[in-house]
């Protein structure tokens, strides 16, 4: 199985520097069990997957795994996902995400990189 995939260095402008992502465009879902492996294979502290959504009020569905499991919410990841839709030729200034657990985030271009605001939990 070949599945082209980006590794970006979120809050960083370096090689090397920032806090590293895996971002795994799919035409489709995989089974989680795939995802997983997928995510140990790459090893990195989150491997962030995304879909084409279907419609309705996002661009995308964006799940995030580490090498041992799937997580509610990085924002890492997140911003390295907005980086690769954003910077693939897209008219887009703002790329909607609908998360399974998280609700809906939007990265958006800003003058020094992306902004994105995460959603405030309670203890």
């Amino acid at each position: 199985m070949r599945i082209p995939f980006t590794q970006v260095d979120a809050f960083s402008g370096e090689p090397f520097g920032g806090n590293p992502a895996a971002v795994m465009p799919l035409t489709t879902w995989l089974d989680d069990a795939v995802l997983q492996r997928i995510a140990e294979e790459n090893n990195l502290s989150e491997t962030a997957f995304i879909v084409p959504a279907d419609g309705g009020e996002a661009d995308f569905e964006l799940r995030w795994f580490t090498p041992t499991s799937e997580v509610a919410l990085c924002g890492h990841a997140t911003l390295a996902s907005g980086h690769v839709v954003l910077e693939s030729g897209t008219v887009l200034t703002t790329v909607r995400f609908r998360t399974r657990q998280a609700g809906i985030l939007d990265v958006a271009r800003a003058d020094s990189g992306y902004t994105l605001a995460l959603p405030a939990w309670a203890p």
